[in-house]
């Protein structure tokens, strides 16, 4: 059995229904559900054989993990999003607290690569930030996944929208988050389960219906249309295979990362599992 650590965020679960739901003796699957910064953690660690994990997360530790080609999270137009409350004047250089979800997170990665002050980060759930920024006008924070889709009716404004900043600097997509898979794992297991995880992912487009009670019952926001937007923007052909266009992003977001100082330069092993 190979124990699967992801989030219970629409995206996650609706890649890895299939999967989890398998009958198939030889490759029981068990899945445990975190939040994004729990996993990184856990990563850290090398707790799970196959995690979900930031992007920012994995640079760290990439002597441990080697990628696979299916599940990730990136794209365009889907990046972190710098907000404060509506009709506050505060800045990132002025605020008294700068929530991210959590600091090995992509998120905070990114408003460290395109902020023009130092920060003191303050690490939070990330579905805990949008209420901590409306109870306190002198905060920002850095919201991700569905929050992006609600903030504005709950009372909120856009300083910045980071992904946009990196899309416009770099011409690349931005790289959120990865699934990845222990390189202690004898590799024709690990190409089978990321043939698994792809196979699940074409049953998921097939039968879209099957999995919403699941992917509702885990979901922190149970709206429907937010649910569908989520995953209509978090799951799209890199999830399915990185291809070249997602290499050179994540080479390109790693490079920046070391010559930020926000993560060491890595050993020199191989990012990607390949045979995508």
């Amino acid at each position: 059995m190979i124990s699967i650590a992801y989030s219970p965020c629409p995206n996650d679960t609706f890649l890895f229904y299939h999967l989890v739901r398998s009958n198939d003796p030889n490759f029981l699957i068990r899945e445990e559900l975190f939040d994004v910064e729990n996993l990184n953690e856990f990563a850290i660690q090398g707790k799970f054989p196959v995690t979900k994990l930031s992007f920012a997360a994995y640079f760290m530790v990439m002597d441990k993990y080697i990628l696979l080609e299916t599940g990730s999270a990136l794209g365009k137009g889907c990046g972190p999003l710098l907000v404060r409350k509506k009709q506050s004047s505060v800045t990132l250089a002025t605020a008294k607290k700068v929530y991210v979800p959590g600091l090995k997170t992509t998120a905070n990665l990114l408003l460290s690569l395109f902020s023009k002050s130092k920060y003191d980060p303050t690490p939070k759930r990330y579905d805990e930030i949008i209420p901590s920024l409306l109870s306190d006008s002198d905060a920002v924070g850095v919201i991700i996944h569905e929050e992006r889709f609600t903030f504005e009716e709950r009372g909120l404004e856009l300083i910045m929208d980071l992904g946009e900043e990196w899309e416009r600097e770099t011409g690349h997509l931005i790289p959120l988050g990865a699934i990845a898979i222990r390189r202690d794992i004898p590799q024709d297991t690990a190409l089978q389960f990321q043939s698994k995880l792809r196979q699940s992912l074409e049953m998921a487009y097939k039968e879209p219906q099957e999995m919403m009670d699941y992917i509702i019952e885990n979901s922190q926001n149970k709206d429907l249309k937010v649910i569908k937007s989520h995953i209509d923007l978090y799951v799209n052909q890199y999830t399915k295979n990185l291809g070249e266009e997602g290499h050179k992003a994540i080479e390109l977001l790693l490079k920046r990362a070391i010559q930020a100082g926000f993560v060491k330069s890595p050993p020199n092993l191989p990012l990607f599992l390949g045979e995508g």
